[in-house]
């Protein structure tokens, strides 16, 4: 089991020299993987996680494992958490509150030191995570169970099938702390377990074995996916500023569902959601799908993502005031500089007679109206949109400043005729917008 767990440590890309956090709890799994590096005389440290879940039964884990590091002289780090409560406040499970936890302070002590942190799942782990997985209704890639390296994290033992580790362990006397909530079924990778996977292999005696070839074939597969979508999304999908525009053409019916899928599932939405999305790409524009960060916009030619902004309080402008902000946006303002380029639409001259202050800088609304440069008349912003061909996602984006009540530039678009420059103008304002960095 040496050999292969160091064939195995070369093919996931660690090297000898490479400094190893262990995250050790002290059950089986995770003594047999810190015996190994102690063997293949790795330089290593252990990082052990109290999360004070089990009353006393968590702290002689805390005491056992420390007692095994100063017999082997290995650095040792513990940390203890209030699982509890840190699951109550964000009101997720236990077990997503632990790994939260864990995986957080880890990459604090990776920042520091370590080049990995070594989990000791193993390869009937990374079934059972299949098993849920398919339960869950993922895709291919959640079939391929756990990864063996994910960035800085790495699954030494995920070679190792449970009998084997328990095999290991016999042979060399290892010894472990067992956790007792390990063999109630409360836990759905306990009923897994114990339930599910027996059964499978009353049909299929070699089913860690079988899973083992199918994941690695599914794992191949899905890097050929990756690559196709990726040629297609550089030829699909543009990005302008706060913008991400998918081309309508590229959503051909036949996989348009999986594209959306694996475009849009960053960004918080679900299958379900894309397969709306697709069925309604043919029908009218302005439809829109949200999920919990982000609005998808059905417009002409594109579908347009937006970031949902949560702070776009309007902005109070006061008197020789320079920079303020808005969202995503800043505006710069220039009480002392001459007239220039007049074609730049993020800048515009301002007769400051005009103005009175303080200005107000806000998001457009419905029935706002203004007199658009080089026009006498009215204009409802809405119309003025509708003929700019502004689309649904950019709309809600676009702000006015405003004075006295009324609007003097539509932000980025156009100034309103009554506030621009003139022969009697003696102070000229510049306003500018760009994006905050």
């Amino acid at each position: 089991m040496k050999q292969k767990f160091l064939n195995h440590l070369e093919q996931i890309g660690v090297s000898a020299g490479d400094p190893i956090l262990l995250a050790v709890s002290g059950g089986l799994d995770s003594m047999v993987m810190l015996h190994l590096f102690i063997k293949c005389d790795r330089k290593i440290a252990v990082a052990h996680a109290n999360f004070q879940l089990r009353a006393h039964e968590s702290d002689e884990d805390e005491k056992f494992v420390e007692q095994w590091c100063q017999t082997y002289q290995l650095p040792f780090f513990n940390r203890r958490f209030n699982t509890n409560n840190y699951a109550t406040e964000r009101k997720i499970s236990i077990q997503m509150a632990a790994r939260e936890l864990r995986y957080d302070w880890f990459q604090d002590l990776l920042n520091d030191q370590f080049k990995f942190v070594a989990t000791a799942h193993h390869l009937n782990d990374s079934l059972e995570t299949a098993i849920l997985n398919l339960s869950r209704g993922m895709g291919v890639e959640g079939l391929t169970g756990v990864a063996a390296r994910s960035g800085h994290r790495i699954r030494p033992l995920l070679f190792a099938t449970r009998a084997e580790i328990e095999n290991y362990a016999a042979i060399h006397q290892i010894a472990w702390r067992e956790d007792h909530s390990n063999s109630t079924d409360a836990y759905q990778r306990n009923f897994i377990r114990h339930q599910i996977i027996p059964r499978l292999k009353i049909i299929n005696p070699s089913l860690e074995e079988t899973f083992r070839l199918s994941s690695q074939r599914m794992s191949e597969e899905v890097q050929i996916l990756k690559q196709e979508f990726e040629t297609w999304a550089q030829a699909s999908v543009l990005t302008e500023g706060r913008f991400i525009k998918i081309r309508k053409a590229a959503l051909l019916p036949s996989h348009g569902t999986i594209r959306l899928d694996q475009l849009l599932r960053p960004y918080g939405f679900n299958y379900s959601q894309c397969q709306d999305i697709m069925a309604g790409v043919q029908g009218p524009v302005g439809k829109y799908v949200m999920s919990g960060s982000h609005k998808l916009t059905i417009d002409r030619e594109f579908l347009i993502l937006t970031q949902l902004e949560t702070d776009w309080r309007e902005t109070t402008i006061s008197s020789m005031e320079q920079v303020t902000s808005l969202g995503p946006w800043k505006m710069t303002i220039d009480w002392e500089g001459q007239p220039g380029d007049h074609t730049n639409p993020n800048q515009v001259w301002v007769d400051s007679s005009r103005l009175q202050f303080p200005l107000c800088w806000r998001k457009w609304r419905p029935g706002d109206s203004f007199v658009p440069l080089g026009m006498n008349n009215r204009k409802k912003i809405s119309d003025f949109l509708i003929d700019k061909k502004i689309s649904g996602g950019e709309k809600d984006a676009v702000t006015v400043l405003e004075s006295a009540g009324e609007i003097v530039w539509v932000v980025g678009l156009r100034l309103d005729n009554r506030f621009k420059l003139s022969k009697s103008t003696s102070q000229a304002i510049a306003f500018s917008v760009s994006p905050q960095l």
